[in-house]
């Protein structure tokens, strides 16, 4: 694992993820109120859909760190500042294989302790957490917010909301650009977010506002196309269950991008969870006083299930 120290009070580092550099930003516990003869915890973090380390998530990360835990916060392989051929491949199942390089990255730092390893996610990273403790029965905590919980529900939530003109005109582009990937040929690429009535993937009411509220500077709107084929088979609802460490899920109740119904259902399934609800939408989150009421009580769990 390869690392700098940068200018500011984050430490820039990478890992190796089957193969390919994803490179992260490293925060160091603020205090020892969590360290044990083992070391200190560890929160291991990554964005939602399409999204770069870069929008949003460094205020969460430095309240975990003033709690006494480090923090590691990654690109995934193919966005931001991380390596990969392929650019803008929104593929869940290689977004969570780097969850796990990310983890074994967290866990061979000296002075962490590897047994008391937390995963947090956002969005379409929230259902991912899911699926990473279904699968690494050592990671000791999650939390998960305003989490795609079912790609399948999403898909459906699109085409009641935009019709089914669009969500046929998706899954062409889906099918074109699988045949391209084929020929090797460059990818056809789609905007991730826009305005109502817009091309874009995501095109709720406020998604467009959303995103740029929040999205730092090396985001970019676009994703390859080929994505969309495979959104239907992203369901961390169905291996919630095989979750057994605490989970925080943190529920926007008017979220209008994931279905609520699915991170409920999920919650419900899980023998060590607990919620907390908010009266926001999907984007509110991440901003004002509902951020402030989510990462206290992020906080306040995280001291709980990560206590020595």
């Amino acid at each position: 694992m390869n690392e700098r120290t940068s200018s500011t009070a984050l430490e820039t580092i990478s890992f190796d993820s089957s193969g390919t550099r994803c490179e992260a930003w490293y925060l160091r516990a603020g205090n020892d109120e969590l360290t044990t003869s083992r070391g200190r915890p560890c929160v291991v973090m990554a964005h939602g859909f399409g999204a770069t380390r870069d929008a949003g998530l460094l205020p969460f990360a430095e309240h975990f760190a003033a709690a006494g835990a480090d923090v590691l916060i990654f690109d995934y392989r193919g966005f931001g500042t991380s390596d990969g051929a392929l650019r803008q491949d929104v593929d869940h199942r290689r977004h969570r294989e780097d969850y796990h390089a990310a983890i074994v990255a967290a866990r061979a730092r000296r002075g962490v302790d590897p047994s008391r390893i937390a995963v947090w996610g956002s969005s379409y990273s929230g259902g991912h957490v899911i699926a990473v403790a279904a699968q690494d029965q050592r990671v000791a905590a999650v939390v998960s917010q305003g989490a795609a919980m079912d790609g399948l529900a999403a898909l459906l939530m699109v085409r009641g909301e935009s019709g089914t003109g669009k969500a046929l005109a998706l899954t062409k582009a889906g099918l074109r650009d699988a045949a391209r990937a084929l020929r090797r040929r460059p990818p056809e690429l789609l905007a991730i977010v826009g305005p109502p009535g817009s091309d874009a993937v995501i095109s709720a009411p406020g998604a467009d506002v959303g995103y740029r509220n929040i999205m730092g500077p090396t985001f970019r709107n676009e994703m390859c196309a080929r994505g969309i084929l495979r959104l239907a088979r992203n369901r961390p609802v169905r291996v919630a269950a095989k979750v057994l460490c605490p989970v925080l899920v943190v529920v926007a109740e008017q979220d209008n991008i994931a279905p609520v119904a699915s991170v409920r259902k999920a919650a419900a399934k899980m023998p060590r969870s607990e919620t907390l609800s908010l009266p926001v939408g999907h984007f509110d989150i991440y901003v004002g006083e509902p951020f402030e009421e989510s990462v206290a009580a992020q906080v306040e769990f995280l001291r709980r299930a990560l206590a020595g």
